[in-house]
């Protein structure tokens, strides 16, 4: 099946604490299986506290390692009765099954989706002085450049297998283009970004929240958003999708719960974390970070993450990218 038809098919394809006491070993604890201070570890702040209000104290536990796997592991094989949610993401839940070898746990059978929290696209950008030399203002222009020049452009990314990376290697397959890969150490964008700003590399794809400083200052010039539609952060920046169709990445993340816990207890968690996330507070501070909040709960969450997981699948399997 061609790839564009593929991801085309896949685009379109106030509860008291008390509540929870009979099947709660405790305190809710929410895992964020990444370090302390990320995007995904303030976005958990938030949703702990614009839900307190309905299920009382929530801890934060912090697990990092793995892209994400250690933290989600612990959460799967909880024992029957633990009080206990992971803050999964699009790395947990869809890509990393597909590149790690003997992955520790089924993202499907081992987890019960709570709630869809929020989803944070990503931007394509070159140095603004560079993309004024090649001429390119547009996505539409980057690939008649690369489709016109034998020498691929470097992109840069913080480690493989990371979402940036997955978007480039979409970009490339959907284009019939070829880019090639610098492969920085360091978790996140950061090195690339700075890499980036000195004329060193020529693209990133990178979350829209850390970029957003840049490119409204000039440094960088933004070529498309990564979601479907155009972010109200830069509405003159089109969607890449308007310009190659089928393109759609984005950071997703939500909670879920292990699967042994009773539905009556996901009804009511969902129910809470929808009231608490709604309110003006928690909005602005989404906003803040770059994050657009959901209100996709339980059955429609659980199909949403199952089709990222299918889409994902077919992508890393044509591109053949692995993690040892």
């Amino acid at each position: 099946m061609p790839l564009r038809r593929y991801l085309l098919g896949a685009v379109l394809c106030c509860t008291a604490a008390a509540a929870f006491a009979q099947n709660a070993a405790g305190p809710l604890t929410i895992v964020v299986p990444y370090l302390a201070g990320g995007a995904l570890d303030t976005a958990a702040h938030i949703v702990a506290d614009a839900t307190q209000a309905q299920l009382g104290t929530i801890t934060l536990l912090n697990k990092p390692g793995a892209g994400g796997s250690v933290g989600a592991e612990l959460v799967a094989k909880a024992a029957k009765g633990s009080n206990m949610l992971v803050l999964g993401s699009v790395g947990t839940h869809a890509t990393n099954p597909w590149l790690y070898k003997n992955f520790p746990y089924d993202p499907v059978k081992d987890f019960k989706p709570i709630i869809l929290v929020g989803r944070a696209p990503s931007v394509l950008l070159m140095n603004a002085e560079q993309a004024r030399h090649l001429n390119i203002n547009t996505t539409t222009d980057l690939v008649a450049y690369l489709k016109k020049h034998a020498q691929p452009l470097q992109y840069g990314a913080g480690g493989k297998g990371s979402i940036s990376h997955i978007a480039a290697e979409m970009f490339k397959l959907l284009t019939n283009t070829k880019l090639s890969y610098t492969q920085f150490e360091s978790i996140g964008s950061g090195e690339a970004l700075q890499a980036l700003q000195a004329n060193a590399l020529t693209l990133v794809f990178d979350n829209l929240a850390s970029a957003l400083a840049l490119v409204k200052s000039g440094k960088l010039k933004a070529l498309g958003v990564t979601s479907l539609g155009r972010n109200e952060e830069l509405p003159n920046v089109p969607s890449i999708n308007e310009e190659v169709p089928g393109f759609h990445v984005v950071t997703w993340f939500g909670l879920f719960a292990p699967a042994s816990l009773p539905d009556a207890d996901a009804q009511r968690y969902a129910a809470a974390f929808a009231k608490g996330m709604q309110s003006p507070v928690a909005k602005e501070r989404f906003r803040q970070i770059g994050v657009t909040p959901e209100e996709m709960g339980l059955d429609g969450f659980g199909r949403f993450q199952q089709s990222e997981l299918r889409k994902y699948g077919f992508l890393i399997k044509t591109t053949k990218i692995k993690i040892d």
